[in-house]
């Protein structure tokens, strides 16, 4: 019940700084936040088929997996083996931040660790191998590789923290 309330009071004053921004924002100018609203509600009607194909991607994933699964593999008796697990994943996958956190949250409630969640959402915004081409041809292999090999590691040790801190 405490964490519900909790969870609540962080959308109510997370959606009044934005509330008071919007009106700062018109008071400033009308049209520059007109402008800025149509654009926002065009890439959230774009963004809406992908989160919903998201979220019904978990709940058959869910569904499917057994809980115990989820456990064993990224779990807490899992150890340093499941952060890699993730850490590997969250590497390898291309999904937005934004829709990544319920896949998380799903994650944590089918039996996931702090540390291997972490990992998963760490690498996930910071190792681009997916982008690995593009990275190798604007900043060059040397630079490329340094700051993915660099991002995994440190990756890694933020999960790791954050294990040891929650």
């Amino acid at each position: 019940m405490k964490s519900i309330v909790s969870n609540y009071l962080t959308a109510i004053i997370i959606n009044a700084i934005s509330l008071g921004w919007l009106i700062f924002s018109v008071v400033k100018s009308k049209e520059k936040t007109k402008k800025s609203l149509k654009i926002a509600f065009k890439t959230f009607i774009k963004i809406i088929p992908l989160v919903v194909i998201i979220i019904v991607f978990i709940g058959f994933l869910l569904g499917f997996i057994p809980s115990n699964f989820i456990s064993n593999i990224i779990g807490d008796k899992a150890g340093f083996w499941g952060i890699m697990v993730t850490a590997v994943l969250g590497s390898v996958l291309f999904i937005p931040a934004l829709i990544s956190f319920p896949l998380a949250a799903s994650l944590l409630d089918g039996g996931a660790s702090v540390m291997s969640v972490a990992a998963f959402i760490t690498t996930l915004t910071m190792v681009g191998i997916v982008t690995l081409p593009l990275e190798l041809r604007e900043l060059g292999k040397k630079t490329t590789i340094l700051r993915n090999v660099l991002s995994f590691i440190f990756a890694v040790a933020i999960a790791i923290l954050m294990g040891v801190i929650l």
